[in-house]
C-alpha cells in the first residue's frame, strides 16, 4: 500500500493511492498517519477498509500540495558514509561500524515543499536516500531478522547538508543537517509486502535536469535489516521514527568543480517503487 497525507502544512488529509490510480480517503480510519496510527495496527485497519470498499475516492486537484507520508516523527535518525563509492568520494575510510548522526525532526517537509537555503551557505548539497519508517517499538531487537518485524514501510528521502556548517563548524555534522526544510520526505510511505527486497533498489537524482546520482541499495554497506538491529541496541525507537539509510556517490561534495545549490535550483530524485521527489530551492 502507498500511504499519503494531502493538504497544506498543518491540515494534511490521510490518503492512500491504489494500484489503479485512485486516491482515496482515509479520514474514516484515522485521523492522521503518524506514529500513534502505525503503533496501534493502523496499516491493517486500512487494509480491511479497502478491502471491504469501506473508502470513498478522494478529489485531488492537479495543484493539490502533498505532506510528509508520516506526521511529527519523534526522530530522524541517520546513517553516514554507508555506500561504498560516496566513502571513496569523499575521502572518508569505509567505515567499520554505521556511521550515526542525528537530524531535527522539525526538518521534515513535503516532497515538493521548497527547500530553504541558509543565510551564509555556500555549500548546500544534497543526498537522495532510502528512509527507514518504525512501526512497532523496538529496543535491543535481538537480531537483524528481529529488525524486518518492526518497518512499517519505506519512502524518498532528500537529506539536504549545508557542508561548511557540517564539517567546518563543529566537529558534529548535526549543525549542517538540521536547518529548517532540510528533510523532504515522500511522496509516499509504501509498505514492506509492495517493496519487496529493499536492498534491490535504484536510486536516483539530478539538478537542474543534468544526472548527478544513480545507485543502488544493493551498494549499502549496512542494509536496512543491519541497521534498524544496530540503531535499537542504542537507542529506543518508536513508531514513525525516520531512519535516513545513506546516500550513493554522486553529491557536491564528492564532485570538484560542481556547483552546489542556488536560489532557483530544481532537484529531482527518485527510488524505485516509492515515488519521485522535486523541490525548488530558495533563500531563508
Amino acid at each position: 500500500m502507498k500511504l499519503l497525507r494531502i493538504g497544506p502544512a498543518g491540515q494534511e488529509r490521510p490518503a492512500l493511492r491504489t494500484d489503479d490510480g485512485r486516491t482515496v480517503d482515509l479520514s474514516s480510519v484515522t485521523a492522521d498517519i503518524d506514529g500513534a496510527f502505525l503503533a496501534d495496527g493502523g496499516i491493517a485497519r486500512v487494509r480491511a477498509a479497502l478491502a471491504a470498499g469501506l473508502l470513498p475516492e478522494l478529489a485531488v486537484g492537479a495543484g493539490a500540495r502533498i505532506g510528509p507520508p508520516v506526521a511529527r516523527p519523534g526522530k530522524v535518525v541517520c546513517v553516514g558514509l554507508n555506500y561504498r563509492d560516496h566513502a571513496e568520494e569523499t575521502g572518508a575510510p569505509i567505515p567499520a561500524r554505521p556511521v550515526v548522526f542525528m537530524k531535527d525532526p522539525a526538518t521534515v517537509v513535503g516532497p515538493h515543499d521548497q527547500v530553504l537555503i541558509p543565510r551564509g551557505s555556500v555549500k548546500t548539497d544534497w543526498e537522495v536516500e532510502l528512509a527507514v519508517v518504525i512501526g512497532r517499538p523496538a529496543h535491543y531487537l535481538a537480531s537483524p531478522e528481529a529488525a524486518t518485524e518492526v518497518v512499517a514501510g519505506f519512502a524518498v528521502s532528500n537529506d539536504v547538508s549545508e557542508r561548511e556548517f557540517q564539517l567546518e563548524h563543529s566537529s558534529q555534522w548535526d549543525l549542517g543537517k538540521s536547518c529548517p526544510t532540510f528533510n523532504p520526505l515522500g511522496p509516499w510511505l509504501v509498505t514492506p509486502d509492495e517493496v519487496g527486497d529493499p536492498q534491490s533498489l535504484g536510486l536516483r537524482l539530478s539538478v537542474n535536469g543534468v544526472p548527478r546520482q544513480d545507485g543502488s541499495t544493493k551498494d549499502m554497506i549496512f542494509g536496512v535489516a543491519h541497521v534498524v538491529h544496530y540503531l535499537s541496541q542504542y537507542m529506543a525507537l518508536e513508531p514513525g521514527d525516520v531512519i535516513n539509510t545513506g546516500t550513493p556517490a554522486g553529491v557536491a561534495l564528492g564532485l570538484p568543480g560542481t556547483p552546489y545549490l542556488r536560489p532557483g535550483d530544481t532537484v529531482e530524485l527518485t527510488v524505485d517503487g516509492l515515488g519521485t521527489q522535486r523541490q525548488t530551492f530558495g533563500r531563508a
